[in-house]
């Protein structure tokens, strides 16, 4: 493959802008039942348990069409499986605004939803970054990484407005049209699966790369016999655990039963969004020049201490100062488990393998989210929830400790 020499930006920054563009609008299907649970147990009388439900499955099919869908993007590239995807979760979006019984809610948001936005995911990101970038690797992961915080910056308070104001249909009317309109159309015309495409090495390569490396025949069978794969694995699974799962689901309705408005709450994700940007970044740039380890091991013990003293909030000030250490390490693992994956499994593989680590995250999601709400119906509150993630976000700190670099 020949460099053709080009002068200003390389292609590859084009490439992850609309990723970013991707990922960021993308990030809000992640926030949309937590601000809308209560409004569908008005409107409908659906017990706290029954949407969960809902939620669970969403998170379990997201993280599971993760290393299929990863698979295709290591063999045919990631431009036509994200189109597709896209598609099916705009479709998905707009078909819940007629969503009038629990199992349409189960087959729209759970099942839909939960499936197509597999291919909009991390997992989408790390496979561009890893065939893009040779250098700056890690930069470019937190700024994918940024990409949820971002959205979630600025969509959380849009759309909790749009559910006060207008309901949950506008919600998700927004969010179909944001996807459909916007994102489609940009990945359509500018999304391009490798340099060669463009006639360009990777960005850092300066012509001096070896040619593209195909992906391995059976890359998860090696992955799986290596104790280094569970490690990244289970701790990246109490990674989903302990954020996603429990707190875009549950964090707003344990908030506003504490006594804080709607707005407040919204407001506080915002700001866990503002302050993971400048984290996660700031991850990918520790990783490029100090390892990943150690740093992955300081956010995890920072995050279950958190956890921990989240159900002791109880003042407007306290609540954000806990949404801004929170925040500061919430995607922070992101760039330190994906460039892990490479280095560990090879860069050629880490669509899938990094897939099915990202699997073992959504599992950790789906079982906080089912299981936070099924102990609040027990309890009638959140505190044993955030007591018992805080927990086993220190066990991935140990955990953390023993993967090999």
């Amino acid at each position: 493959m020949t460099t053709i020499k080009r002068t200003g930006i390389h292609y590859a920054w084009v490439v992850l802008a609309v990723t970013f563009t991707c990922l960021f609008v993308a990030s809000t299907l992640r926030s949309v039942p937590g601000i809308i649970m209560l409004s569908l147990e008005h409107e409908f009388h659906w017990s706290r348990e029954t949407i969960s439900g809902a939620v669970s499955v969403n998170l379990l099919l997201f993280g599971l069409a993760g290393p299929f869908l990863g698979r295709l993007m290591d063999l045919y590239g990631t431009k036509a499986i994200t189109v597709i995807m896209l598609t099916l979760v705009t479709l998905g979006a707009g078909g819940s605004i007629f969503m009038q019984e629990p199992w349409q809610l189960y087959l729209f948001w759970g099942v839909i939803i939960g499936a197509g936005s597999g291919g909009t995911s991390i997992v989408m990101g790390s496979t561009v970054v890893n065939r893009w970038f040779r250098q700056r690797r890690g930069l470019a992961l937190g700024i994918l990484g940024a990409a949820f915080s971002s959205g979630q910056l600025i969509f959380t308070p849009i759309i909790m407005n749009l559910n006060m104001q207008f309901g949950w249909r506008a919600v998700t009317l927004f969010i179909a049209l944001m996807l459909g309109l916007v994102v489609l159309p940009l990945v359509m015309m500018f999304m391009a699966n490798n340099p060669g495409i463009k006639g360009l090495q990777p960005y850092g390569d300066n012509g001096r790369a070896a040619p593209e490396i195909p992906p391995d025949p059976n890359p998860m069978r090696s992955a799986m016999a290596s104790p280094q794969f569970w490690l990244l694995a289970f701790s990246f699974g109490i990674c989903g655990f302990t954020t996603s799962g429990l707190f875009q689901t549950h964090l707003i309705t344990h908030g506003i039963e504490h006594g804080f408005p709607e707005m407040t709450m919204a407001v506080s994700l915002g700001v866990m969004g503002a302050t993971d940007i400048a984290g996660t970044v700031f991850s990918g740039w520790l990783c490029d020049r100090f390892g990943k380890r150690w740093p992955l091991a300081i956010y995890y013990a920072l995050r279950g201490v958190s956890l921990m003293l989240l159900p002791y909030v109880e003042s407007t000030g306290q609540l954000m100062a806990f949404s801004v250490v929170y925040g500061l390490n919430w995607l922070s693992t992101v760039p330190a488990t994906s460039a892990l994956t490479a280095d560990l499994f090879g860069k050629q593989n880490v669509g899938v393998v990094f897939g099915w680590i990202c699997f073992a995250h959504q599992v950790g999601a789906a079982l906080a989210s089912y299981g936070a709400g099924y102990l609040h119906g027990l309890f009638g509150n959140y505190t044993l929830a955030f007591m018992t993630s805080g927990l086993f976000a220190l066990v991935a700190t140990g955990l953390v400790m023993n993967i090999r670099e």
